[in-house]
């Protein structure tokens, strides 16, 4: 009996199933053009325009942002102009009137002129109080934020309460000088002066304030001239009522700068006075670097 030969075993170590995870092929799917929908999509942005966080209109319980006062600012000087304009057209319809009067001395009038007459001292009287209402109230709901703009940015509050202004303004007599401090208070404030120091009216300030205490007091001039019945009288009530009007519109004018002013104290840089910059020139600058010569045909 011939003994075993040992048996002939090759190894092979082979990894264990799971150790290599096989590469997947990379799928690029073509290009199928623009996305189509079978029905409008409804997601998106809302459409509205991009403001300030706080500039909620109505809500007390956020700061005031110097975007409401320059969105109030813009709407109240829109329609203090629109008082001016219609104050000196009300002015030259008493001045035509006058004239009228004037020459029906020498002899009898055309019923269609003195009717267009008519027609033009009523329709513009009417029309300009109608927007120096409007100019009053919109000047008012800008007066009310800026005065908080001005105490944010000042650090303190102003001295007078906005229902201490509304009666200021109303009261006869005393609508002559709580204007003018109320206004002063707020160019202090909007300059952020301290508290304790008196507050100094600019010069555009204590123009205002005196055509608005002259225009206040010639008007109630005016009413009281209106009670005489002499022909004199009537006839120099027409140029009464012309430089009342002419009065009105010299405060519509410096109201609006007034509010201007007093705008772009709280916002120092204007958005609207702000002028694109290009560059003209440069001067006594180092030469830039050239790029590098590249031959026709060569690899980029």
């Amino acid at each position: 009996m011939q003994p075993l030969q040992p048996m002939r075993v090759d190894w092979v170590a082979t990894p264990p199933p799971g150790a290599y995870q096989r590469r997947s092929r990379r799928f690029t799917p073509r290009y199928q053009g623009p996305p189509s929908y079978p029905v409008p999509p409804r997601w998106g942005f809302p459409l509205l325009a991009w403001r300030w966080p706080t500039s909620v209109m109505g809500d007390a319980s956020v700061p005031v942002s110097v975007d409401q006062v320059r969105t109030r600012a813009r709407a109240a000087t829109n329609a203090l102009g629109l008082a001016a304009v219609t104050a000196i057209w009300a002015a030259g319809s008493e001045v035509w009137r006058y004239v009228l009067l004037a020459l029906s001395r020498y002899g009898a009038l055309s019923p269609t002129t003195v009717g267009l007459s008519d027609a033009m001292v009523v329709s513009s009287a009417v029309i300009s109080w109608v927007a120096s209402a409007l100019a009053l109230v919109l000047t008012l709901l800008w007066l009310r934020r800026a005065r908080d703009a001005a105490a944010d940015a000042a650090g303190y509050a102003p001295s007078r309460s906005d229902l201490q202004v509304l009666i200021g303004l109303v009261v006869p007599g005393v609508n002559l000088v709580v204007p003018g401090s109320v206004a002063a208070e707020l160019e202090h404030a909007a300059l952020r002066e301290p508290a304790d120091r008196r507050p100094t009216p600019s010069r555009l300030l204590r123009v205002w304030w005196g055509l608005w205490a002259a225009t206040g007091l010639f008007v109630a001039f005016t009413l009281a001239w209106t009670f005489r019945s002499s022909v004199q009288a009537l006839a120099d009530g027409v140029l009464l009522h012309a430089f009342a009007d002419l009065l009105a519109a010299a405060v519509a004018i410096t109201t609006t700068l007034v509010v201007r002013r007093i705008t772009t104290l709280l916002l120092p840089v204007d958005p609207s006075a702000v002028r694109f910059m290009r560059v003209v020139g440069v001067k006594d600058a180092p030469e830039p670097p050239l790029r590098a010569q590249r031959y026709a045909g060569s690899a980029r």
